[in-house]
């Protein structure tokens, strides 16, 4: 049985009268500021080992926040391994229908941390991440001292180094713990995390990074270490999906039969997961989203800002950001990053599902 708890949702996200989601703008420095400091002295004012109204925190009570794709797997693979769960997602009805099977939903990310010795985030990028903690309802003003957030999303490693200090400052333990795998792997458990963080924090959070991963790579005793992992992850997931959308686009071009064309790809020398997997999307002729053109777009930009703070060529990260920048001026951003392949001229793609 599912429950539920709190306020409604009020954490970066704003819900116009077409009921689609678009992200908050950058909000004023100095009342974020001033919300910030407030945040700052009331998590000062708790107790160790409970929450801001005083709750034990519970070490197998579990937030999670973001039930996308990869989020609502994560958080099936906790519940069926044991853990208590408080969910909570900005789009309506999500979390309930989530908790409907087991859990806790909850309207804002601050009733999500309540009493909760892990919070883990699983949103888009570190502007809502940010929303996440310092927003209005945002958790970090109810985690108790010693309370973990993990942070999942493919961030800037120089922006995740220096979350890690600002919750530090507000007695909280941090871990940039980037993810990798899909959603099949998320809902069964085997996604990768590439994480970086204080030996506190994985000494807290070690559990259930364990139930969510097949894989835990611990890359180091400080923040933005798993953050450059994951962002030269990316760097090679994006280009193999461009290059494999170039290589089909030929294939169609050539009147190649595209089928067969991926029949003999993938068991040749020349194939690549990306190949496998997103290929096998355009034979289908379906670009729901699971991973989307503008999750690229966003991806391959901090590539290419890391490297550039270095000056540091990356000549194939480039024309593939490219690739995916013209997909969605072309309208296809909320496809799925396969359709970067209906960039080409000249090529009739596989129908889809009527």
């Amino acid at each position: 049985m599912g429950f539920a708890c709190g306020s409604p949702p009020a954490y970066g996200f704003r819900f116009d009268r077409r009921n689609t989601v678009s992200h908050a703008g950058p909000g004023r420095r100095g009342a974020a500021a001033a919300r910030q400091r407030r945040q700052c002295a009331a998590c000062a004012s708790r107790r160790s080992g409970a929450s801001s109204e005083g709750d034990p925190v519970d070490s197998n009570t579990v937030a999670l926040i973001g039930l996308g794709a990869m989020g609502r797997g994560m958080a099936a693979s906790l519940r069926r391994k044991g853990h208590a769960l408080r969910v909570c997602d900005a789009r309506p009805g999500v979390a309930q229908a989530f908790a409907a099977e087991g859990g806790v939903a909850c309207a804002t990310p601050a009733d999500a941390a309540e009493g909760c010795a892990v919070v883990v985030s699983v949103v888009v990028n570190a502007q809502q991440t940010e929303d996440v903690l310092f927003g209005e309802h945002g958790a970090a003003a109810r985690m108790a001292p010693g309370t973990v957030f993990v942070m999942c999303s493919t961030v800037d490693p120089v922006w995740s180094a220096g979350m890690e200090r600002r919750l530090a400052d507000l007695g909280l333990l941090y871990l940039d713990a980037p993810i990798s795998g899909g959603a099949a792997k998320a809902a069964s458990g085997e996604i990768t995390v590439m994480a970086a963080g204080a030996p506190a924090a994985f000494s807290v959070a070690g559990p259930v990074l364990d139930a969510m991963a097949a894989k835990v790579y611990r890359l180091g005793d400080q923040a933005g270490a798993g953050s450059k992992v994951k962002v030269i992850n990316q760097l090679l997931a994006g280009v193999h999906i461009a290059a494999a959308a170039e290589a089909m686009a030929l294939g169609l071009r050539e009147g190649v039969d595209p089928a067969a064309l991926y029949e003999v790809i993938t068991h040749s020398a020349g194939n690549s997961w990306m190949f496998e997997n997103r290929m096998a999307h355009v034979l289908a002729g379906d670009y729901t989203p699971l991973s989307a053109v503008d999750i690229f777009v966003k991806d391959l930009g901090i590539v290419l800002d890391l490297a550039r703070s270095s000056k540091f060529p990356l000549p194939l990260s480039s024309t593939a950001h490219q690739m995916f920048m013209q997909a969605s001026s072309a309208g296809l951003g909320r496809e799925d990053d396969s359709a970067v392949i209906k960039i080409f001229p000249g090529i009739e793609l596989p129908a889809g599902p009527k």
